[in-house]
């Protein structure tokens, strides 16, 4: 059975003590309480090793925002994997929608940082997902095919089964705009019919596949009652405790 999954995306915001009193607030949300959803908060780079320790590793899981396509070397200001598997983090977010678009990674740098992240033990949470033009001309599906053929079908099916994806609508990123339920539902199951049709069914139902774009409180529910929708990818709300825990107890019966 694929796992469900709620992992909050900071971006960058917090300094590290705001991210330590986040982490603390958090941590002290999920103390004595069962949840039917693994929780991932991926944080700025600098707040990386303070963060994993001081939560509770069986409630909460730590993601890096990125990571460099290098392993080492003379890359200035990057960050390796290894870096980040050094600090405790178990998981780091590759193409997101603002990494492509603002510093311009193509499929070929993100097939390197995805194999770098597995070589050294990483979950990727990896983004896929369509700007409005390419939505309203219909090649939505088109383009997530796309995007995962170029960075991820050269990896074995076990590698792959290692993966999370995450489908993130680019047009309702920090926009208040939101799929909704159906338009969720329909590009989620169809993110795994092409993943079957490369490395089989097993493989197919068994990768969580994240919704990403303005899910909140009020639609998280609904968006995760769908059978192929197995979480969130959440930016703004998971700024705060408050806004952050419905998400989570959404999976809650």
């Amino acid at each position: 059975m694929r796992k469900n999954i709620v992992a909050g995306n900071w971006k960058m915001n917090t300094t590290l003590a705001e991210g330590i009193a986040l982490a603390e607030g958090l941590n002290k949300a999920l103390t004595g309480k069962t949840t039917n959803c693994e929780v991932v908060i991926g944080t700025p780079f600098t707040h990386l090793a303070s963060i994993v320790r001081i939560i509770d590793a069986n409630k909460i899981g730590v993601a890096a925002e990125n990571c460099a396509d290098k392993a080492k070397g003379a890359y200035t200001g990057e960050v390796s994997a290894a870096m980040i598997a050094s600090t405790g983090a178990g998981y780091v977010i590759l193409g997101h929608s603002e990494r492509r678009a603002y510093y311009h990674e193509t499929p070929e740098i993100l097939k390197e940082k995805v194999i770098l992240a597995l070589a050294n033990s990483l979950t990727p949470i990896f983004c896929i997902g369509e700007v409005l033009e390419e939505r309203e001309a219909g090649k939505h599906f088109e383009v997530v095919d796309g995007q995962i053929k170029a960075s991820l079908f050269d990896l074995s099916a076990e590698d792959f089964g290692k993966l999370i994806l995450a489908y993130e609508p680019v047009w309702a990123i920090g926009t208040g705009k939101t799929a909704t339920a159906a338009q969720a539902q329909e590009i989620h199951a169809h993110i795994r019919q092409t993943v079957a049709a490369k490395y089989g069914k097993n493989v197919a139902d068994g990768t969580s596949i994240l919704y990403g774009g303005s899910c909140n409180a009020d639609n998280a529910r609904e968006l995760f009652s769908n059978p192929d929708v197995d979480g969130g990818l959440i930016g703004g709300a998971s700024l705060s405790v408050e806004k952050f825990m419905p998400i989570i107890e959404a999976f809650d019966k």
